[in-house]
């Protein structure tokens, strides 16, 4: 069975903050698929881990060019936006089997889109509006996601 964290954010603030924290838990690498409707916070929560890693600057939603990469001094992290992507295919042209080492940390918006393309997600996050508020899910799909949401438990319940 799959480990899962979830819990609720109150706004857009803690969604960005839910993101910092989730930075602090990976210790390597990680590929991160991002679900949820149009609006639901996904380049938000985004922001928060591309924060967590220490960009001070702007971190926009890559639509129009699938990726915007962000070069840290400790962590490469890539985020894919394949809402507009019309082919599949399209991602091996780019070379995105380049973006997916054990270094880097890739979120991925929309990545029923990339079809085969992808490598697997260590961990699928789900993005849902639950009155006023968010709730986000997180869940395990791989050992090392396991250990992540592990860590976020930890981190959460102290």
């Amino acid at each position: 069975m799959s480990k899962v964290f979830s819990c609720l954010l109150e706004d857009e603030q803690a969604t960005v903050a839910m993101g910092g924290v989730l930075a602090q838990n990976i210790t390597q690498g990680a590929i991160i698929y991002l679900h949820g409707d149009l609006g639901a916070g996904k380049t938000t929560f985004t922001r928060g881990v591309v924060q967590g890693f220490g960009h001070t600057g702007k971190v926009k939603s890559p639509t129009y060019t699938l990726v915007e990469p962000y070069e840290l001094e400790n962590q490469s992290i890539y985020h894919f936006d394949l809402y507009r992507l019309a082919d599949p295919e399209e991602l091996e042209f780019m070379g995105i089997r380049d973006y997916f080492n054990e270094k880097s940390i890739c979120m991925i918006e929309w990545p029923e889109k990339g079809a085969e393309f992808l490598a697997a997600a260590d961990l699928e996050l789900t993005l849902e509006y639950v009155a006023q508020k968010r709730k986000v899910s997180i869940m395990a799909k791989t050992q090392k996601g396991e250990e992540i949401v592990d860590r976020l438990s930890n981190t959460n319940n102290a």
